[in-house]
């Protein structure tokens, strides 16, 4: 089912707080990094599987994640402003390398022993951010529409093990692998947290998406690698501020389109994706200005998409989505991106699921191409 309020409230009310701190995440952002725009909802529990929300994944994924209705993506702004302010307190204070650590997160705190070898990742976003620290997980859990690893991270990420889908873990599979870390969200696999913590420590973040830098933070301080971290973030900054540089005053309108199961979204500022155009910056058009993850568009109101550019993606398969009767119709023609030829297909797996720097810096490299070549 979707998230409810009261589900989202839920979050609020679990999320540990650490009064009278700043946490190294803070500290980490602040400076440059712009924050809090973008996110995700996916459904409420699966049977056997993980629930919660993210940016990823489902049988007929929402933004990524695993199908909320419309109701719920516009119920959602309001819980998801409240994020970044809940995740300063996450993290740990011991100082790098040093072990055993003691991480905060959003199911309260973990001790750590050790540094971890054997880790396994239970959402993009986590597989993102650990291959970004030169570590290859054990095992990975895949979206429902697609069973293989993102080909952006194939030559980095090793030869993990599969452990389930993002809505239905396997958990025998992972305790096989002898993890001694498992890296996941709260508002995905909630429900699982007591049983993976049996098999080694977890740490979760509260959601994927839009907060994807305090995630990447939050998981580098479990191997004590919170300066790499930081200093791949400042490089994806100063990638995206030397865009909005090349740019200066003519900034190009940007609407990023997705087709999906049973769905057309219009990406807007509460997700993965709005975070990147907001740290050019790149406008989007007004009606993707909302503090939402997403609009959703008949195919008859896909004139509603023109922008100066349109980038689309498809989840899974196109022949699932009306992406073919959308872009084959007379309206799609109708629009100025399409008649200049300024209306692109990308990479869903980076532009929509990656849910890390990896993958911002795949987008960053997109943008640069498209809309501000030589910066």
């Amino acid at each position: 089912m979707s998230p409810t309020p009261d589900d989202l409230a839920l979050v609020a009310r679990t999320a540990p707080r650490t009064a009278g701190r700043r946490g190294f995440l803070t500290a980490a952002i602040a400076g440059g990094a712009v924050l809090g725009l973008g996110g995700l909802l996916t459904a409420c529990g699966s049977s056997g599987g993980s629930g919660g929300a993210g940016g990823s994944g489902g049988s007929a994924p929402a933004g990524g994640g695993s199908s909320p209705d419309q109701k719920s993506v516009k119920q959602g702004g309001d819980d998801y402003a409240t994020v970044i302010e809940k995740m300063k307190g996450f993290g740990a204070d011991a100082a790098p390398g040093v072990y055993p650590r003691t991480l905060r997160h959003a199911m309260g705190e973990t001790v750590i022993p050790a540094r971890p070898t054997r880790v396994v990742v239970l959402d993009t976003g986590e597989l993102d951010n650990v291959v970004a620290l030169g570590i290859q997980p054990v095992g990975v859990v895949h979206t429902d529409g697609s069973k293989s690893l993102p080909s952006y991270l194939k030559d980095k990420a090793g030869s993990p093990a599969a452990v389930g889908t993002i809505n239905s873990l396997n958990l025998e599979a992972i305790a096989a692998l002898k993890p001694d870390l498992i890296l996941g969200s709260q508002l995905r696999a909630q429900d699982q947290y007591t049983q993976l913590s049996k098999i080694a420590p977890t740490v979760f973040s509260l959601r994927p998406g839009y907060p994807w830098k305090q995630n990447f933070l939050l998981n580098a301080s479990a191997f004590g690698l919170e300066a790499e971290a930081k200093a791949q973030l400042d490089a994806y900054q100063a990638s995206a501020a030397a865009i909005g540089a090349k740019l200066g005053d003519k900034r190009p309108t940007i609407t990023p389109l997705r087709f999906m199961p049973g769905r057309t979204r219009l990406y807007a500022e509460l997700s993965f994706i709005g975070t990147i155009l907001t740290d050019v910056p790149l406008p989007q058009p007004e009606i993707e200005r909302v503090r939402e993850l997403a609009v959703e568009v008949s195919p008859e109101q896909i004139d509603k998409a023109d922008a100066d550019w349109i980038f689309y993606g498809v989840y899974g398969s196109p022949s699932s989505t009306n992406q073919d009767a959308v872009l084959g119709g007379a309206l799609w023609k109708t629009l100025g991106a399409v008649k200049s030829g300024q209306a692109r297909p990308v990479s869903d797996e980076t532009w929509f699921l990656g849910l890390g720097v990896m993958a911002a810096n795949a987008v960053l490299a997109d943008l640069k191409g498209f809309v501000a070549p030589g910066s």
